[in-house]
């Protein structure tokens, strides 16, 4: 299953020229936006699938520490209850 990645035109071209700096700082080279576009585009196919696996664990986490500490709350309001 794909989840399909969904970024607001104004970031992705944040993005595009994120990635055209990185080219020009780090390679010395140029890259247009169509190639910039094209290698996000790759970036997000390849990589998307491992950040958002990794995203929803990382959820799943903070879930699993939230419930354990409600749950130790709900046990403090218990009444003690005496054995005759």
């Amino acid at each position: 299953m794909t989840i399909p990645v969904r970024i607001a035109k104004e970031r992705r071209e944040e993005l595009v020229r994120g990635v055209q700096a990185y080219f020009e700082e780090e390679l010395g080279q140029t890259l247009g936006n169509l190639g910039a576009e094209q290698l996000l585009d790759h970036m997000i196919r390849e990589l998307g699938p491992h950040l958002y696996n990794q995203a929803l664990s990382d959820a799943r986490h903070v879930l699993t520490q939230k419930v354990a500490s409600l749950e130790e709350e709900l046990y403090s309001l218990e009444v003690p209850i005496r054995r005759r």
